[in-house]
């Protein structure tokens, strides 16, 4: 979904609580990432891989210059003949640790293994996210949760846009505004320091 979507489903959404949910998620999800320097972990169900928001988040770490919200992406069926970026299978999440964010995105029910190693996950210390459905267990184990409504407008698809869109432009305006003050800093700094012209 390009710039231009986002922007008018943003604006068919103005009033509604998705707007203001969707950036609070969204700000933990680049608070948890960015704070520990990487570490994300995107992993769905058995029957859906969230590759549309692996995508986006690949895209949004680029343009807002924050490389560490660029995904691995954690597949049920990565076989090793797969390529790299491609094989990282479940163990991956049974293994992450403090420091790591694991985000879970589930449509329907994760099942009992995704949940037990997303368990292991919490309790080695990894930051757990979710972008589900309201499953009641997977709400449990995750620090903080969005759950998309059972509306035709708003679909968990939609909210996975929305939340990849808001990741993205909420660290640029930052990074813009302390570039340009550590900038103007470092000018007065040193007209303040040089010494003065000789006069000829």
């Amino acid at each position: 979904m390009d710039a231009v979507r986002v922007a008018l489903l943003r604006e068919v959404l103005a009033g509604t609580e998705w707007l203001g949910a969707t950036r609070r998620f969204a700000g933990a999800l680049r608070g948890s990432v960015v704070s520990y320097g990487g570490g994300l972990l995107l992993v769905g169900t058995a029957e859906y891989e969230p590759w549309h928001l692996a995508a986006h988040l690949v895209d949004e770490a680029a343009w807002s210059g924050t490389p560490e919200l660029s995904p691995t992406l954690v597949r049920h069926s990565a076989r090793p003949s797969d390529p790299a970026h491609l094989a990282v299978g479940l163990g991956r999440v049974s293994a992450a640790r403090r420091g790591e964010t694991l985000l879970v995105v589930a449509p329907s029910a994760p099942g009992a293994a995704l949940l037990e190693r997303v368990h292991d996950a919490r309790r080695a210390g990894a930051t757990v996210l979710a972008l589900d459905t309201a499953d009641r267990e997977l709400g449990a184990l995750a620090h903080e949760a969005l759950a998309a409504p059972v509306e035709p407008d708003v679909d968990l698809d939609t909210v996975q846009h929305l939340v990849s869109a808001a990741v993205g432009e909420s660290v640029l305006p930052a990074a813009r505004g302390l570039r340009r003050l550590r900038t103007r800093l470092s000018r007065l700094t040193d007209q303040l320091t040089s010494p003065p012209p000789i006069p000829w």
